[in-house]
């Protein structure tokens, strides 16, 4: 819906919050449900709105809790049946620095005193964590704390030991420290959104004084916004692709006229410089695993020619895939998204000119569009658009533009054989198929809220179901890695089954879609079945939940000789395979153990 995409109306989205969720659950949109509980250190009515339209606008249906006023820390620490029968999946803690209990008030105290009243304040928000975790298991956000807007002794508050302003700056890093080593801990940045929206906008001192309101009712949508945009990213629902124009938008100038030597990039000239910038700032989104792509009206000839410029910041190497032609950009973004194996909604598409921005919303309405305005509004809107919201960096993103390269290789040596299995052995592939390890949960877990077409039940694990499913005796698990001679793919398959008697009930089942026609699940169903055996299992129940995106896998249980059982009106299946006399069906792969691996 185009009124919650950044940058939105906040005062809009307050008055018609009730006329957007009727149209929003009546657009017949398939969601998840989530239960959300929110303990607030101030009035969060307006907050749990805004957060509810921002949900639902990204497929997640919130069922939520919220505590009642500045409850917070009775209902995390000493519990309630309310929330304990409510049984979060997430629970976001809604406090603010008006929530601060132990901020320096006396220039008499010695910098120890200090420390200590530091120490406690954090221990005082550790605690409520520690007791959340044990007992619910689940993802929690936590906000840091927005720095006061007044302050008594000027620039020295930000840094003298009695600064408040300086408590909290230290506060918020004590409070990073713990997110980065404690799972399914996520930090909303609202000394971030006060500092972008100005102290001055965000503070309303007579909405505290009359309602308990922490921040003022424009900072709000903004609030949830953030917090919705962390949610959406711990299941999965976030782009993967930035699609960009390049004349006018990497560069200045139109390289077809002006040629190489005439486009504006470098540090010659003001527009060459902050072209550089924006390069710089995309390429950046590549670090951090984003995929890159070119959708460009121009010949390649030119277009190759602006990518190798002497100054160029992104080189042709760092895109995934090159479209400079004429056709309609619509047409041109369908086929990288297919060539990808990706759905049009995990692209992101930047261009300069209005008209093709336009045409692109209009024919794929799934297409995230940022106009290219100047250079700083487009960066600043990719950045806080959540497009690309993280809440973990796993080995495989580090490497995914890599992946998605080496996969374009596979495609070109395939064109050369007229026999499939002649070019799936040609790629000499290795899989490692073997139970979960620690060392590979968050990829494993990262997987499964990213995974939407080859997914056969589409169910979604936070990282503490993740840890609760490695601990149970009850489940088999299996994670699968895939190399070949142009690389390593990761892992890109996941199965969980649990054991019920003689049967494996299958609880998932997905698999990276750059891998699709590969043969890795038919080795991951041998394992399994051997894995099965094992344990005196003799049969496995397979289930499919229909979605919008899971297609594609419909009859996958079929295809692997599995016996339909039943089938549901709106396409769910159920699906039973006896392996008393499975065969193998992998025919193209080679099994390697963990410890046997050496392609790393």
């Amino acid at each position: 819906m185009k009124e919650l995409c950044y940058p939105f109306d906040g005062k809009l989205i307050r008055k018609n919050r009730k006329k957007l969720k009727r149209q929003l659950l009546s657009d017949g949109s398939q969601r998840i449900k989530k239960n959300i509980a929110v303990l607030g250190g101030s009035t969060a009515d307006d907050v749990v709105f805004a957060l509810e339209l921002f949900l639902l606008d990204s497929g997640i249906e919130p069922v939520f809790y919220v505590s009642e006023y500045n409850k917070f820390y009775e209902d995390a620490v000493f519990g309630s049946p309310e929330l304990d029968s409510f049984a979060p999946d997430i629970i976001y803690i809604h406090t603010t620095s008006r929530n601060l209990t132990m901020l320096p008030d006396n220039t008499s105290d010695s910098p120890e005193d200090i420390q200590s009243r530091l120490e406690a304040q954090f221990n005082f928000f550790k605690q409520m964590w520690i007791k959340l975790m044990e007992k619910f298991s689940c993802t929690i956000i936590q906000n840091n704390f927005e720095l006061p807007l007044c302050r008594h002794s000027g620039s020295y508050d930000g840094w003298g030991y009695y600064g408040k302003s300086a408590f909290i700056s230290r506060l918020n890093v004590m409070m990073s420290d713990y997110a980065r080593h404690n799972n399914g801990f996520y930090i909303n940045d609202i000394n971030y959104l006060a500092s972008c929206m100005g102290l001055e906008k965000w503070h309303d001192f007579e909405g505290w004084y009359l309602y308990k309101y922490a921040m003022s009712l424009d900072a709000v949508p903004e609030l949830a916004y953030s917090v919705a945009s962390i949610i959406k990213a711990v299941y999965g629902k976030k782009k993967k692709v930035i699609d960009l124009d390049l004349d006018n938008t990497l560069w200045g100038g139109v390289i077809g006229d002006d040629g190489q030597e005439g486009i504006e990039i470098g540090q010659e000239t003001p527009v060459g410089q902050s072209f550089s910038d924006f390069q710089s700032f995309i390429k950046e989104y590549k670090n951090y695993g984003v995929l890159l792509a070119v959708c460009s009206k121009n010949d390649e000839e030119n277009a190759l020619l602006g990518l190798k410029h002497p100054e160029t910041v992104l080189c042709p190497d760092d895109f995934v895939s090159i479209k400079a032609n004429w056709n309609p950009k619509n047409l041109n973004i369908e086929q990288s998204a297919n060539e990808l194996n990706l759905l049009a909604d995990s692209f992101v598409f930047v261009d300069d000119n209005p008209a093709e921005c336009a045409i692109v919303e209009d024919q794929l309405p799934a297409v995230s569009v940022i106009n290219l305005e100047n250079v700083q509004q487009a960066m600043y809107s990719l950045s806080r658009s959540g497009f690309f919201e993280v809440t973990s960096i796993s080995a495989d993103d580090l490497k995914r533009n890599e992946m998605y390269i080496s996969n374009a290789k596979r495609i070109a040596q395939q064109n050369s054989f007229e026999n499939y299995e002649e070019f799936l052995l040609s790629l000499d592939m290795n899989a490692v198929i073997e139970d979960f390890t620690p060392v590979y949960l968050q990829r494993i877990t990262q997987l499964t809220n990213k995974s939407n077409q080859f997914n056969l039940t589409t169910k979604r694990y936070s990282d503490s179901d993740m840890e609760a499913v490695f601990a149970s005796d009850e489940h088999i698990r299996l994670y699968g890695r895939l190399c070949d001679k142009f690389g390593d793919n990761g892992i890109v398959s996941v199965v969980i089954g649990k054991c019920k008697g003689v049967t494996l009930h299958i609880e998932l089942w997905l698999m990276s879609c750059r891998v699709l026609k590969r043969d890795m699940e038919l080795a991951m169903l041998d394992t399994l079945v051997e894995k099965c055996r094992e344990r005196g299992i003799s049969r496995i129940i397979g289930y499919y939940y229909k979605t919008p995106k899971n297609n594609m896998v419909s009859e996958l249980y079929g295809s692997f000789g599995f016996e339909l059982t039943e089938k549901s009106d709106n396409g769910d299946s159920v699906w039973n395979l006896d392996i008393s006399d499975y065969k193998n069906k992998n025919n193209v792969i080679k099994i390697n153990t963990e410890s046997e691996k050496n392609y790393e």
